[in-house]
C-alpha cells in the first residue's frame, strides 16, 4: 500500500529555514507525480507545490503564488524520498504540511489537490517566536 511518512518539522522563528522530508513506501516514488500541502488550524488544506515525475513527464515542478520565491521541492529517488525547503518562514507559514501522490507521472493542476489520492499524515511547522 501506497504509504507516506513526513518528518522536519517542529518550532523555527520567523526568518528561518526548514526542510521538510517525505519517505514513500510501497512504490517507487520517481515514476509518480508529489504534492506538497499545508493546512493552517482552522483553515481549509491548500497545495504549495507539485512535482512531476522526471521519468514519466518532464521532472517540473508547480509553485503555488503564495510560496514562490520561498518554497523549494527536490527529490532523492535512492532513497524514494522528497523534500520541501522552505526559507525566509513567516508566521502565515505554520501549517500541518503533508504530502501526497496520484497514480500519474503529471499533477492534475485542474483541481486544489492536484488530483492527488494517497496521502500523508503531516509534520507540524510553527513559526513563532
Amino acid at each position: 500500500q501506497v504509504e507516506f511518512v513526513e518528518s522536519g518539522g517542529g518550532l523555527v522563528q520567523p526568518g528561518g529555514s526548514v526542510r521538510l522530508s517525505c519517505s514513500a513506501s510501497g512504490f517507487t516514488l520517481s515514476n509518480y507525480a508529489i504534492g506538497w500541502f499545508r493546512q493552517a488550524p482552522g483553515k481549509e488544506r491548500e497545495g504549495v507545490a507539485c512535482m512531476s515525475s522526471a521519468e514519466g513527464s518532464d521532472g517540473t515542478t508547480y509553485y503555488a503564488d503564495s510560496t514562490k520565491g520561498r518554497f523549494t521541492m527536490s527529490r532523492d529517488d535512492a532513497k524514494n524520498t522528497v523534500y520541501l525547503q522552505i526559507d525566509s518562514l513567516k508566521p502565515g507559514d505554520t501549517a500541518l504540511y503533508i504530502c501526497a501522490t496520484r497514480p500519474s507521472a503529471v499533477c492534475r493542476y485542474s483541481d486544489d489537490d492536484y488530483g492527488m489520492e494517497y496521502w500523508g499524515k503531516g509534520t507540524l511547522v510553527t513559526v513563532s517566536s
